[in-house]
């Protein structure tokens, strides 16, 4: 199956589409949890916004399903620790204090996001911590052939609970009122 970001031209559409938006907020958040200096996976990476803020306070290796977004964000930084990897499956032997995304799993659907905590938990580090952001809602919409699965922060503790310890979830505005939530689990 062929992604959509896999044509070149969608990638620039996206990257045109979301400037003037990152999760510098959330990452400030983050810092509250995870000391500076620790390894983090951003699957999902995209155009790299939050790469290169997560990189100014932490090792950061940036991944992605789609080489295009990979081959994008090395043109601009050709020495970036970057993986092609699916946020399901993350085939990789690497271990990580921290695993971010900041709107990336909700193209998950439930099923496919219990397989990817229980795959993220494998690769956490002792003591390491997982840091999500999702659009709040409780229905999914297809746009491009992608998934939007938009879920509540219930249906996510009914999925983290018995892998994690909940340590925070907040509901926070990104284009409307208290659209978006994000998960801290260690």
């Amino acid at each position: 199956m062929t992604n959509y970001f896999d044509d070149e031209k969608n990638a620039w559409d996206y990257i045109e589409m979301a400037k003037g938006y990152d999760g510098r907020e959330l990452i400030e958040v983050l810092k509250g949890y995870l000391p500076r200096g620790a390894t983090v996976l951003e699957p999902g990476m995209g155009p790299g916004v939050d790469l290169d803020l997560l990189s100014q306070s932490y090792q950061v290796t940036g991944s992605d399903n789609t080489q295009t977004f990979l081959d994008i964000y090395r043109q601009k930084d050709p020495g970036a620790d970057l993986l092609l990897l699916d946020a399901i499956k993350i085939e990789t032997d690497l271990k990580f204090d921290c695993i971010y995304s900041n709107k990336v799993l909700h193209h998950l659907s439930p099923a496919e996001l219990s397989e990817s905590f229980l795959r993220q938990r494998e690769i956490l580090n002792p003591g390491g911590f997982l840091f999500h952001s999702f659009w709040y809602g409780d229905h999914e919409e297809t746009m491009h052939g992608l998934r939007f699965q938009y879920y509540t922060e219930d249906q996510l503790l009914t999925m983290a609970e018995p892998l994690y310890e909940v340590l925070e979830i907040n509901r926070y505005s990104e284009l409307e009122e208290e659209d978006s939530f994000y998960i801290v689990l260690k």
